[in-house]
């Protein structure tokens, strides 16, 4: 579908997608960067601006045809794909809807992805997205988060307490944790989890996620961890 317009001249690519593709999350880690590369050899005009949308929270067990559990790891591998130069993501974990895959507020989406191309295409020195996990440390019984991307601080939403944290120990298997933003972390803890090793946010298909920036953009969904998920290695259609 693709090939009849190479022809012609390409400014960018706004890109949409990635649902039906949750049951091989780990397959699209390569497949979507691939499909990026590809496009921009055929067309050989360069790395030209490719601006794409992380799915949104969606209530996966309302549909039999989507396996529950695999979206997290579908938003994992879009996240991933930043790697490929000139692209932006604008991250919807706030503005989906539990029982309609595809959400009314297409003004967010939309403001979302251009501010992204704003950024990639014009070099405009703003906010162009939210929170963007970087790294962790254990101290003491919690674990400190940093963040990429903050402009200009750590916010919660409405200034209600954080939701959406998850933390585990080294038996993987997560609490819901108490989350409090101090200055540029948050800070994770769990009366269940004297010893943590791990953190996740976000980590459902139909998530309450409530870190932002001050610029009101959401946190994109993250995992501290790198434990096998429910689609490593599944590659079949």
């Amino acid at each position: 579908m693709i090939s009849p317009m190479i022809p012609y001249g390409i400014a960018g690519v706004t890109w949409y997608q990635g649902e039906s593709n949750a049951k091989r999350a780990w397959q699209y880690r390569t497949l979507f960067p691939a499909m990026i590369r590809d496009w921009r050899g055929a067309w050989n005009q360069g790395d030209f601006p490719f601006i794409y949308v992380q799915i949104a929270n969606w209530e996966t067990k309302t549909h039999p045809n989507f396996k529950q559990g695999t979206w997290p790891e579908l938003r994992e591998a879009q996240l991933m794909a930043l790697s490929e130069p000139n692209t932006a993501m604008a991250v919807t974990i706030d503005i989906g809807e539990a029982y309609n895959v595809h959400p009314n507020n297409k003004i967010d989406v939309g403001r979302r992805l251009a501010l992204g191309a704003l950024n990639v295409t014009y070099d405009r020195e703003f906010a162009n997205s939210g929170p963007i996990y970087r790294s962790m440390k254990i101290v003491d019984n919690t674990i400190k988060v940093q963040f990429y991307n903050i402009f200009y601080s750590l916010a919660a939403k409405d200034g209600k307490p954080l939701e959406g944290f998850t933390i585990a120990g080294s038996d993987r298997k997560f609490y819901k944790a108490n989350a409090v933003i101090d200055g540029d972390e948050v800070i994770v803890s769990c009366f269940e989890v004297p010893n943590p090793v791990a953190v996740r946010y976000g980590w459902e298909d139909n998530p309450v996620c409530t870190l932002f920036n001050t610029e009101w953009l959401p946190a994109t969904p993250f995992r501290t961890d790198t434990w096998p998920g429910i689609t490593d290695g599944i590659v079949k259609p």
